[in-house]
């Protein structure tokens, strides 16, 4: 049996805030490298075989903390990184509701693309063939894949055969843990989605 861990990056000061998307230079705070190490703690009694993560800086700074107790280096994914939001790319939460577009975003997002960005069809077309490239690399064994909260649901939502246009209806919190399971010949089971504060 194969156990894919999501791990949703720690908080940033943007967090919640403003769509940082792949924007450099956004970093953990104190209270965010706090959080990954809870999460760290948390993830330190299992035998975990490799720590994947996005390229971005908050990804790379969780997944460093995450790999500390097992003495390994994260491998970066390109699969993983956030979605390109395009012209939206550091635009503020509160600005970006109120556009018409928004809606979309929200309610059919398998139509979406954002300007001059991506679809939500490809960001899930490229997570997706990543966890399955990571989970063929580590048959039987345990891995970390650190990413962000819409990759994370766009993966989730593939697995449990949920269509695109509702995937939104899933929460991946900062520093959550969401498990994925591959077991043979058996469907890939969804056991777990944005765990947090509790033991995997």
């Amino acid at each position: 049996m194969t156990r894919i861990l999501l791990v949703r990056h720690a908080p940033t000061p943007e967090t919640g805030d403003r769509l940082t998307g792949r924007a450099p230079g956004v970093s953990l705070d104190r209270q965010g490298r706090q959080a990954a190490l809870a999460v760290a703690d948390a993830l330190a009694g299992l035998e975990i075989e490799a720590v994947y993560s996005s390229p971005i800086e908050r990804t790379m700074e969780t997944a460093a903390i995450v790999a500390g107790p097992h003495e390994m280096q994260p491998v970066v994914d390109p699969g993983l990184i956030e979605m390109d939001f395009g012209g939206w790319t550091g635009q503020t939460l509160e600005s970006l509701r109120r556009l018409k577009a928004w809606k979309s975003v929200q309610m059919t997002p398998s139509r979406f693309r954002f300007p001059n960005g991506e679809s939500f069809a490809e960001a899930q077309h490229r997570s997706v063939a990543s966890v399955e490239r990571i989970a063929g690399t580590h048959e039987g064994k345990t891995v970390v894949a650190v990413s962000h909260s819409d990759i994370i649901k766009l993966v989730i939502a593939h697995y449990l055969g949920q269509a695109l246009d509702l995937f939104q209806r899933l929460r991946i919190s900062t520093a959550s843990v969401s498990e994925l399971r591959f077991d043979g010949d058996e469907a890939p089971a969804v056991v777990s989605v944005n765990a947090t504060g509790v033991v995997v």
